[in-house]
């Protein structure tokens, strides 16, 4: 499991492949070093709808899977492999875990107290 922050540049659409597989992309700008980086991300099946809340141009942080997989060209007998950088989470960056005041309150209950006879059943 990976994770890298930057800017959303390109939001694409829905792309049906196949009748079973569709997969979403999207673009973030990493700007963390020298040279900017563009990075292309995909979504597949059923995280395809994650990117949705989100708007170009926002701060997100990707949580992804590096695949890779390796294709033969049946005309050529060429031999080649590819990369995809497979996102499972987004979040918007910098959104943090809900503090203590954030937090519903806990529900209070009265404390039980257990009757002191001293005779029980066990046998030892």
């Amino acid at each position: 499991m990976f994770s890298i922050s930057g800017k959303l540049i390109v939001k694409k659409d829905t792309e049906q492949v196949t009748d079973k597989f569709r997969k979403r992309e999207f673009v973030i700008s990493d700007e963390s070093s020298q040279y900017p980086q563009e990075i292309v991300f995909q979504l597949v099946q059923d995280k395809v709808d994650l990117l949705d809340p989100f708007n170009e141009g926002e701060q997100i942080k990707v949580n992804f899977n590096l695949r890779g997989r390796r294709w033969n060209n049946p005309k050529t007998n060429e031999t080649k492999f590819f990369n995809s950088l497979d996102a499972w989470r987004l979040e918007r960056e910098g959104a943090q875990a809900p503090t203590g005041s954030d937090l519903p309150p806990m529900p209070t209950s009265e404390p039980v107290s257990m009757p002191e006879d001293d005779s029980d059943d066990l046998p030892f």
